[in-house]
């Protein structure tokens, strides 16, 4: 098809630790955030928006139709369509992928697209109540662990299947750590350059204290986690899924809480509104194998995608590669003989965190603001893949460019700049 899907803008909140600083916002309201986020963006009304997709894992508890109460509390007007959607860690970009098909097909033209997660406020289930309580004691489940971090087959959690394909694919505990420290890194680098900057939306919380100012709030514009890690224990920690593995908390993703929102538009729309695109979104592939081997999924989702846009490997500018546990993006980057110095360059979460339901629409967030800041060095186009691992033995990629853009100026510094 020749039509073009434009993404015209794109925001994510900040990730927070698990309870940490959002422990009182829901995922909805965490989603209410990033849509206003992007939608403030493009300095156009709520009213052209046709429809609105959000990814959500954990909705237990979260009231009825979460992706209406996000776009309801961004302010969007009643009469716009929402679905919530649950592909585990894909939500979030299987969101972005249904949002970008609907335009392709003219079911709509203007779409926000995205993903919301409170682990922090995911509760705990009672099986047996609905029946009757009798006697004795009862069990109560983790929503988080049932819905979301464990193999719905064998009742295992996912790090258990990361560990055994670590051990079958013989990577070691120091490169896994020794990832996760470049991941951190990487990640405290890219704030105190102020890359994030540009994709963060920031949340305004009320204030704890006791001070005279009546209503005051505070303002939480950055990702929580990164500067709380302590690298010098990361190869110290203890094997989280087997008394002598590789695996630990430090070289996984973090329980974490956040969202992200893109808003698509088909080009002549966006023309008729003044907008340009932040970037194109070229393609997107889906790949599904045995449960207990998701972790090896994303490598033959990417390469599927690469030959469906008869692109080479070295065509591509820029990778995120989810980093669930380190070995995920480990592997992929093996897999397909990839420059590790292209792959989550902003780190990724392992130090970023994992809101599970958000993260797929979090790294294309990522990845659409790092491909623009290359852009401004370059007259050509630059291109993006993102891809994630999904339990239950799947994996989604999506291809994006940045075209050469007319307000670049390529004496410009990277990154971090003040408009």
């Amino acid at each position: 098809m020749s039509k073009e899907v434009w993404v015209v803008a794109a925001s994510r909140t900040p990730i927070g630790r698990f309870q940490g600083h959002f422990s009182s916002l829901t995922a909805p309201e965490l989603g209410s955030i990033a849509i206003a986020g992007t939608l403030k963006r493009t300095d156009t009304t709520a009213d052209i928006v046709d429809e609105v997709y959000m990814g959500n894992v954990l909705s237990a508890g979260c009231g009825q139709a979460p992706a209406r109460q996000a776009a309801l509390g961004a302010g969007l007007p009643v009469n716009i369509g929402c679905t919530t959607l649950n592909k585990v860690c894909g939500s979030g970009m299987k969101a972005v992928m249904l949002a970008y098909d609907s335009i392709l097909l003219n079911r709509n033209h203007v779409v926000i697209a995205g993903g919301m997660e409170s682990m922090t406020n995911a509760p705990y289930l009672q099986k047996q109540a609905r029946a009757g309580q009798r006697l004795g004691h009862n069990t109560s489940y983790d929503h988080m662990f049932i819905d979301g971090l464990e193999d719905a087959y064998e009742g295992k959690l996912m790090g258990v299947y990361a560990q055994a394909i670590a051990d079958r694919e013989k990577v070691t505990r120091h490169s896994m750590d020794k990832w996760a420290i470049m991941s951190a890194e990487r990640a405290l680098a890219a704030q105190e350059l102020g890359w994030f900057k540009e994709e963060i939306t920031p949340v305004n919380l009320p204030s704890k204290g006791r001070g005279s100012g009546g209503n005051q709030s505070i303002c939480i514009n950055s990702d929580e986690l990164p500067p709380e890690i302590n690298l010098s224990k990361i190869s110290h920690l203890k094997p989280a899924f087997s008394a002598n593995g590789s695996v630990t908390a430090a070289n996984s993703s973090a329980i974490s809480d956040g969202a992200a929102a893109l808003m698509l538009m088909d080009a002549d729309s966006a023309r008729k509104e003044g907008l340009s695109p932040l970037a194109i979104i070229k393609g997107h592939t889906t790949h599904a194998r045995r449960p207990d081997e998701f972790t090896i999924a994303p490598a033959f989702a990417i390469q599927t995608l690469l030959d469906e846009l008869g692109w080479s490997t070295g065509d591509v500018d820029s990778w995120e590669i989810n980093e669930a546990f380190a070995v995920v993006t480990q592997l992929a980057i093996k897999q397909l003989g990839l420059m590790p110095e292209r792959v989550n360059t902003d780190g990724g979460a392992c130090a970023l965190g994992h809101p599970i339901g958000a993260t797929g629409a979090r790294i294309l967030v990522t990845l659409i603001h790092r491909l623009n800041r290359l852009q401004k060095h370059t007259a050509k186009p630059v291109k993006g893949i993102a891809a994630l691992c999904i339990g239950g033995g799947e994996a989604t990629a999506m291809a994006i460019e940045v075209p050469v853009s007319e307000k670049a100026s390529f004496s410009e510094l990277d990154g971090g700049d003040d408009d």
